[in-house]
């Protein structure tokens, strides 16, 4: 079973109010019903979704529904649920804001005001044309399929009103409202009212994030350990260079501790060098003295090439 099979589940097993019942069947019958004034037709792959149909149907408008279930075998064998009405059809339709004086209305942005109202329509829409990526074996993505581009926008306008940063995006001939960003997949979940989607999805999203901060950290020691070692030879050359010229003597003593450590410990940090001179020693240096030597040898370096060179 699928993530989003899982979570579709999930979410119609809650036992919810008449207006969130409502206006969920006002999404699931907009976005996945063919309709005219006579007829009501819906067809489910899914028993749970179309039991969930049937009963809100049956409480809300307490009219007769005629059911088929077809076999099909097409690919693989599986269940088409399908639901017809055929009695008070208009009634429905108007009552659920989909037809207004008999005629079929876009959505209307300014009926979804309550928040009740809000989150059984969009729930409608994903359990009518939505699906969702599973994040243990993909990336985070979930998506909202549209006949028109009308659609598509309107959706996307009452997810943005709630704060969910949705885009819009041409796939083929439909149209797509899509969340990438995990964070607000996440708000998804707990807004649909899908506990156990969303502990799973917080599992694998924490588990994840957690991966990629080690394999950044690591990333991030394997750069500092390159940086540390091109530094390193490039200062044992420096010091190479002065003994060759028979310039190591001008340097101090202490900088002369530093640059025969160097040599001993040519792929060491600052911060380990320091310790290895205090130890060997007896002198206390820190990562900002160690430097400081360094700069002197260098200094000194620079100054006898350019002379050299005149």
């Amino acid at each position: 079973m699928t993530f989003s099979t899982k979570l579709k589940e999930e979410i119609v097993s809650n036992k919810d109010s008449s207006l969130i019942l409502e206006s969920e069947l006002s999404a699931i019958i907009r976005y996945d019903a063919l309709i005219n004034k006579d007829l009501i037709h819906l067809s489910f792959e899914n028993g749970a979704i179309a039991r969930r149909v049937y009963c809100s149907l049956k409480l809300l408008f307490k009219v007769p529904i005629n059911i088929t279930i077809r076999n099909q075998k097409r690919l693989r064998s599986k269940q088409i649920y399908i639901l017809e009405i055929n009695n008070n059809v208009l009634e429905i339709l108007n009552q659920l804001r989909i037809y207004k004086n008999n005629r079929y209305h876009a959505m209307d942005l300014n009926y979804l005001e309550d928040e009740e109202e809000i989150m059984g329509f969009v729930r409608g829409a994903f359990l009518a044309n939505g699906s969702i990526s599973d994040p243990a074996t993909s990336g985070y993505h979930l998506e909202f399929v549209f006949n028109q581009k009308s659609e598509a926008t309107l959706f996307s306008k009452l997810l943005r009103n709630i704060k969910f940063n949705s885009k819009v995006l041409k796939r083929n001939n439909r149209f797509m409202v899509y969340i990438k960003a995990s964070e607000e997949i996440s708000d998804m979940l707990r807004f649909f009212q899908a506990p156990n989607s969303l502990f799973y999805f917080e599992d694998i999203r924490i588990y994840r994030d957690h991966k990629n901060m080690l394999n950044r950290l690591n990333n991030c020691d394997i750069a500092n350990q390159e940086k540390t070692t091109k530094t390193g030879d490039n200062q044992v050359k420096q010091i190479l260079y002065l003994k060759e010229h028979d310039l190591y003597t001008l340097l101090d003593e202490k900088t002369q501790v530093v640059a025969d450590s160097r040599l001993k410990y040519p792929d060491c940090s600052y911060q380990e060098l320091a310790q290895i001179i205090s130890l060997e020693y007896d002198y206390k240096i820190g990562k900002s003295g160690i430097n400081h030597h360094f700069i002197k040898i260098k200094k000194l370096v620079e100054e006898h090439q350019k002379n050299a060179n005149v």
